[in-house]
């Protein structure tokens, strides 16, 4: 069962988080974009399950109360490569490797949004859902 569809962020700038997605994540495609009388501009960024919707308001800073948004992948190192290879650093490796069954690692996009990307590394869900490390 799916239980998140998509989230909705207000940025500064969608060009800004739409190239950090695409380059985190090639496979993600832009569902739709527009500029919508009394919404302004917006851009979906997903595939055929789950999106990334954002709306570009002039000046939005985004506030300390998000934490992050997480999300799985399937090759982090693959990850890694891509970002840095467009100029992005971790702002936080220092999970990568802590736990036994999967690994993370933090990134902040050019408006300030706070990425952690999780590879698993085992399918058994008991293993994937400990939080004992």
């Amino acid at each position: 069962m799916q239980i998140l569809e998509h989230i909705h962020v207000n940025v500064d700038s969608i060009e800004k988080t739409a190239a950090f997605l695409r380059s985190a994540l090639p496979e993600l495609a832009c569902r739709g974009s527009g500029d919508a009388v009394g919404f302004g501009r917006w851009a979906h960024f997903g595939d055929d399950n789950s999106y990334i919707a954002l709306t570009e308001v002039k000046g939005t800073r985004i506030p300390k109360e998000l934490r992050h948004i997480g999300l799985v992948v399937e090759d982090i190192d693959a990850l890694m490569t891509r970002l840095a290879a467009a100029g992005y650093d971790p702002a936080d490796p220092s999970a990568l490797n802590e736990h036994p069954y999967r690994r993370r690692v933090y990134y902040i996009d050019g408006n300030g949004l706070d990425w952690e990307f999780i590879q698993y590394l085992t399918d058994n869900v008991k293993h994937r859902n400990d939080y004992s490390q």
